[in-house]
């Protein structure tokens, strides 16, 4: 097996600091067809760090068992290094999502010119994964997100992922300057996941998904080993198709207090969590399920105003 490090991508910074963006290369030819490529994408968002863990345990897997390895496998651990470092969800200094950028170009800022050299280097990928987490208030269960025109074509992939949920968007809610987005635009397929929190590792769905990676690499043909679920096979996926997801907001201010556990089954009226008040000791209001339904996200960080997200459902699961 052959194994290099690139740099995709260079600029030079003030006080003689560089910014590089690196790439990771694993390619082992087993049989004479055309080599597949698998492309995981992770850290664009600086204060979300699950990814990384997946991408070191992909990797170590990778070096435990070289031989199985039939095709090419690039990890990008680390997209926006100075956000990592700044502990940033943007770039620093630029105040700039850097998942809002894409598909960059040459002419424009440091960040726009990074973005373009992302693109080219992922472009013609048989499959980009690209990984995120929550932010530092919500939780997610393992998902993948796919918008609704690229259904067909990524679903089968998604279900192979090993995932608790696969969430289905409208068009009107995807945004045109994403990394996935542009990928799927210029015909290289991609699956956004998300899973955990920010600034934090699950280590249990970072196993999941670990899994998941290497189930899809088993798919394609690009790992030919039988060690590919080295946690538990997750149940059957829900899809959010055909089914309605209710967003509930904080009514009042307050410290919220979950009663319900992450990932559970709802049923409708059931507690999710309260909302207090810690000057008068009281409870400002009870946050209740609208519907029976599967738990995918819930607040995590505790301090909530009117309006706060507070939780996701997937109705119509029980």
């Amino acid at each position: 097996m052959l194994k290099r490090v690139d740099t995709i991508s260079s600029t030079n910074l003030p006080v003689d600091e560089v910014l590089n963006i690196k790439r990771c290369r694993y390619e082992n030819r087993i049989d004479k067809g055309k080599l597949k490529r698998l492309s995981i994408v992770t850290g664009t968002h600086g204060d979300e760090l699950e990814g990384q863990y997946v991408v070191y345990m992909v990797s170590k897997r990778l070096e435990e068992h070289p031989e199985y390895l039939n095709g090419i496998l690039d990890i990008y651990p680390a997209t926006n290094p100075l956000g990592i470092d700044c502990i940033e969800r943007g770039i620093p200094s630029f105040d700039m999502d850097m998942n809002r950028v894409f598909p960059g170009n040459s002419h424009g800022t440091m960040v726009d010119i990074v973005a373009r050299d992302i693109i080219e280097s992922l472009e013609g990928s048989d499959l980009v994964l690209d990984i995120h987490a929550s932010n530092i208030f919500l939780k997610e269960i393992p998902q993948a997100r796919i918008n609704v025109n690229m259904g067909e074509k990524l679903l089968p992939i998604a279900e192979k992922l090993n995932l608790d949920f696969l969430w289905v968007h409208p068009n009107a809610t995807v945004l045109e300057s994403t990394l996935c987005y542009s990928l799927n635009a210029r015909n290289t397929p991609c699956v956004v996941i998300e899973s955990g929190i920010g600034m934090r590792i699950t280590e249990e769905y970072c196993v999941q998904l670990t899994d998941g990676i290497f189930n899809v690499m088993k798919e394609m043909g690009m790992w030919l080993g039988d060690n590919v679920f080295q946690g538990k096979e997750h149940k059957p996926l829900v899809t959010s198709e055909d089914r309605e997801v209710f967003f509930l907001n904080a009514e009042a201010s307050g410290i919220f207090v979950p009663v319900a556990a992450h990932s559970s089954i709802m049923k409708e009226g059931e507690t999710i969590g309260n909302i207090v008040d810690p000057l008068t000791g009281s409870v400002k209001s009870t946050v209740k399920s609208p519907c029976n339904g599967l738990l995918f996200t819930i607040r995590e960080y505790p301090v909530v105003y009117e309006g706060s997200l507070i939780a996701r459902l997937l109705g119509g699961v029980e």
